[in-house]
């Protein structure tokens, strides 16, 4: 999938940083620096251009690694510099020793990742015993494949509602995103991802599903019930001492 980001990086960097996207400057930004602002060491899996990591650093983590397969959003992230370190790697091989991170993010990547058992095991080894790793996805339930808004106009009154797509099975699909912008996502049910996590030794200490950020509703004023469907899953986990 690496192919995809490397075409599409300046559309994700244009539509998704440097305060685009409320989602990230109203939520996702201030809860990573909220759950890791107190490590020491944290690797930042799936960096892109570096937007979490550079907030971990302003936030006062004093040491932060992002790593990406993808070379055109990690020049970007050493451009706008910042603190952090980077560097080119895969998930699913980390180039790092054993228990040498006191804490791991993993924003919104693991649904454009093939080897999810790997990853998150991978994770799991360069934790330190109590490190935590937070884990933000796409919820599942929103990005099942055929899922989306609904306007009933057959009913009187019309309905508005939110339809589930297939939720159980895996699957890979290519999303048209943007204008001429196609991007595979990865559906997964959440068993799978917390069953890898306790495969990986590590223990679930609280899920978070957030409502949308006031952003993010002044932009669906046409969906008058989104502030009752989470879009952001957060999984707090912790390696096993």
């Amino acid at each position: 999938m690496t192919d995809e980001w490397e075409l599409h990086a300046d559309w994700w960097q244009r539509e998704f940083t440097e305060g685009a996207d409320p989602e990230y400057e109203e939520q996702i930004l201030p809860l990573a620096a909220e759950l890791l602002g107190g490590s020491g060491r944290v690797l930042d899996v799936g960096c892109g251009e570096g937007q979490v990591a550079r907030r971990l650093v302003a936030s006062g983590v004093p040491s932060v690694v992002g790593i990406d397969p993808t070379r055109a959003q990690l020049g970007e992230a050493v451009r706008r510099a910042g603190g952090p370190r980077y560097g080119v790697a895969a998930a699913a091989s980390l180039p790092f020793p054993a228990a040498s991170f006191d804490a791991v993010v993993a924003c919104l990547v693991f649904e454009h990742i093939d080897e999810v058992d790997a990853a998150i095991g991978e994770i799991g080894r360069i934790l330190r015993p109590g490190g935590r790793f937070a884990f933000f996805l796409n919820h599942p339930f929103i990005q099942a494949p055929e899922s989306g808004w609904i306007d009933d106009h057959i009913l009187d009154p019309p309905e508005q509602y939110w339809r589930i797509g297939p939720y159980l099975p895996e699957s890979t699909d290519l999303e048209l995103v943007d204008q001429g912008v196609m991007i595979p996502f990865i559906h997964r049910p959440l068993s799978r991802y917390v069953n890898a996590i306790a495969d990986a030794g590590m223990v679930v200490e609280r899920l978070l599903e957030p409502a949308p950020p006031p952003g993010f509703l002044e932009r669906a004023p046409e969906y008058p019930a989104a502030a009752d469907f989470p879009r952001l899953l957060v999984i707090v986990a912790r390696r096993d001492p």
